[in-house]
């Protein structure tokens, strides 16, 4: 997985654009970038566009995300590739999580 990170000068709204595989070798990764910049924002985009894959422990870090990002402000995903969106539905997580498509 590469981790793009892009935060707006002026605001306190971060997009992270993911690519390849988030699972339990690269979830570490993205919870690591996420502790350094969750304190200060309060707006959170995750770009999915080039996310191939989502496993258990990528859910488990985008479910602790929203709950910490629910007391802040809010987070979306956007971008969302079809077999990720599959995943989501069949979790429920479409229940949820915000979804631009």
């Amino acid at each position: 997985m590469s981790l793009k990170i892009e935060k707006k000068l002026a605001d306190t709204t971060v997009t992270l654009a993911l690519s390849g595989r988030l699972d339990t070798s690269t979830a570490p990764e993205l919870e690591a970038s996420l502790s350094a910049i969750l304190p200060t924002t309060t707006a959170l985009v995750f770009d999915l566009a080039n996310l191939e894959y989502i496993s258990s422990a990528g859910l488990r870090v985008v479910l602790k995300t929203q709950k910490e990002m629910n007391k802040k402000g809010g987070m979306k995903l956007i971008h969302v590739p079809e077999t990720v969106m599959e995943v989501f539905d069949i979790t429920g997580f479409v229940d949820f999580l915000t979804i631009e498509n």
